[in-house]
Parts: structure tokens; C-alpha cells; sequence
């Protein structure tokens, strides 16, 4: 590969990515004909073809495979030497790779503005996806930091929590059950329930409770939506357990039910595969994050205050 070009390498990088010599030519800005043939040049430098065409999609051979792991790690290397650069310089520059869990779009956004703020160089690609796609993208390392709910126990991962997440229990304004306290969590089985999609973590920690206290709940609706499963509620086809970040700001037409064994503790947590360099970035968005996660806990007291009540 001594012929080899770094624009060659890029080129075939985003062509093996979107599985399409168009795609990776809109990205790239350059029409269909170049990316073809940079990626002729690049196999012929290589000696084995990169890529076959079967039907009408495009596939990665075994060198194909190889080749486009071996791009990843390059770019991520002059990635991290020009991030270094930048702070050698006393600058802080670079870009940000979060991938977040559907309920963290609720709170993330409005930390991330600060940041931007102090940090106008950095730009910032936010993935939100639920618990199985966040293990895809880690999976394959697509990004620099992950914002998750529940750490995975399969996975050899460092992860620090930063926090709470209280699950709780919601219905509709105008539901019977509003006024009463201490109610027994075998009270829900008589409930039209809404569950968020299979592969949800709420999904798993709300089955984990009813397992270990035997209660099984009439599931109405699934919906892969927080905020589907807010206006189902409101609409008054059932109730369902959602993370207390869900609400913010402002409750609207639900209300929180006093519950046993509600509300369910977790937390958030920032997640990064074990062995993976941080970024000066990610180093420095790691620890904005737990001063801002503080400052967030003082201005929205009674969130946590009343998920605790």
C-alpha cells in the first residue's frame, strides 16, 4: 500500500460506511465518478478487491473489513494528535462524539449549551438512540462518551455515575389513585399499563421490580416514545413508569402516584469501553459534566425532591 493516499483512505472510509459510492460522494463533495475512481486506485494499491456488489448492494470484502478498521483507528489517531496540538497551544478544539439514551435528550441538550459556550472550538455530533442501540455504537466504537442509565454487565467498560434518575410512576392528572398515599405496588396490576419498546432500559428495571414482587400488569400499549407515552397517559389509556427527567420542566397533565417501591433509584452514568484513550475533549467534557450535573441538581431541587416524597 506504499501508493496509498490519505484522501484515498477517506474516500473509501465513507464509502464502506454509508455501503454507497453516491452517499459517500454527497458527504465528501465530490461527484460519483471521483469516488470511484480514487477507490479503483486504492484497491489496486492494496492488491485485493475492497468491495463486491451483490444485486444492487454493495458489500465489504475481507480486505474490505481490514482496511476499513485500519481507517478508523488512523483517522482516530490524527483526531487525537490534533486535539494534543490544540492544547499544547492552550486552545481547546476538536470534536465531541456523544451518543446518549432516549431519556437523556430531556437534560443533555441543555448541559451541552454551556459547554459550547466555554469551548467555542469544540463541535459536537449527538447521537440519541435507546439501551440496545447505545450497545451497537459502543459495540463498534463509534464514539468518545456514552450516557446511559444502566451500565452493561457484559461489557468491559469504565463508567462513571454523575446523576439521579429516578423512575416513577405516572398518571393521568384526574386518576383515582392521585389523592392516595402508600399505595401497593400490586394495585398497578389492575392498571391498564404503556411499556416503552422491548430493548428499553426503563423497560428492563421496571420488569426486574415487578418480577421480584410478583406483579404482572395488563400492557395495553407499547410505544417506543417518551413523549408518545406521555400523551397516551394524559389521554387517559393508562399509566406507566417513566424517568422523573421526562417531566422537565413542567408536569402538565400528569401526576406522580405515591407508590411502593417508587420511585426506582438509579442513576446517570458516562460509560466509555475500557482501554479506549479519551480525548483531551472527552477528558474535558467528563469533568464539565460533573460540575454541571451538581449545579443542575440545585436548580431543579424540587425535581428530585418531589420523585423522593
Amino acid at each position: 500500500m506504499n501508493q496509498a493516499t490519505l484522501h484515498q483512505l477517506k474516500v473509501f472510509e465513507a464509502a464502506a460506511r454509508h455501503g454507497s459510492f453516491t452517499r459517500a460522494a454527497e458527504e465528501l463533495f465530490l461527484t460519483q465518478p471521483t469516488v470511484s475512481m480514487q477507490i479503483k486506485q486504492l484497491t489496486k494499491s492494496v492488491g485485493l478487491p475492497l468491495f463486491e456488489q451483490v444485486g444492487k448492494r454493495l458489500y465489504l470484502t475481507e480486505a474490505g473489513r481490514e482496511l476499513f478498521a485500519t481507517c478508523r483507528q488512523i483517522f482516530e489517531t490524527i483526531a487525537q494528535f490534533e486535539m494534543k496540538v490544540a492544547d499544547l497551544k492552550g486552545l481547546k478544539q476538536g470534536q465531541l462524539r456523544l451518543a446518549v439514551i432516549t431519556t437523556a435528550k430531556y437534560f443533555i441538550p441543555r448541559l451541552l449549551g454551556r459547554f459550547c459556550q466555554l469551548y467555542p472550538g469544540i463541535d459536537i455530533s449527538l447521537q440519541v438512540t435507546n439501551h440496545e442501540g447505545i450497545l451497537d455504537r459502543m459495540s463498534g466504537n463509534m464514539d468518545d462518551l456514552y450516557i446511559m442509565s444502566q451500565v452493561p454487565d457484559h461489557l468491559d467498560v469504565n463508567f462513571q455515575p454523575f446523576l439521579a434518575n429516578p423512575l416513577v410512576v405516572l398518571a393521568p392528572i384526574n386518576h383515582p389513585l392521585v389523592k392516595e398515599k402508600n399505595i401497593s405496588i400490586q394495585r398497578l396490576a389492575d392498571e391498564p399499563f404503556i411499556m416503552r419498546e422491548p430493548g428499553s432500559g426503563t423497560r428492563r428495571a421496571i420488569q426486574k421490580l415487578f418480577d421480584e414482587n410478583g406483579v404482572v400488569v395488563k400492557v395495553k400499549l407499547e410505544l417506543g416514545s417518551n413523549e408518545a407515552i406521555k400523551q397516551a397517559i394524559a389521554g387517559g389509556l393508562g399509566i406507566s413508569v417513566l424517568s422523573r427527567h421526562t417531566l422537565i420542566p413542567e408536569m402538565g397533565d400528569l401526576a406522580i402516584l405515591d407508590v411502593e417501591h417508587f420511585p426506582i433509584k438509579r442513576n446517570w452514568y458516562m460509560v466509555y469501553p475500557n482501554g479506549k484513550q479519551l480525548s483531551i475533549v472527552a477528558r474535558t467534557y467528563c469533568d464539565y459534566l460533573l460540575e454541571a450535573a451538581k449545579e443542575f441538581v440545585d436548580n431543579n431541587a424540587g425535581l428530585y425532591a418531589e420523585a423522593q416524597s
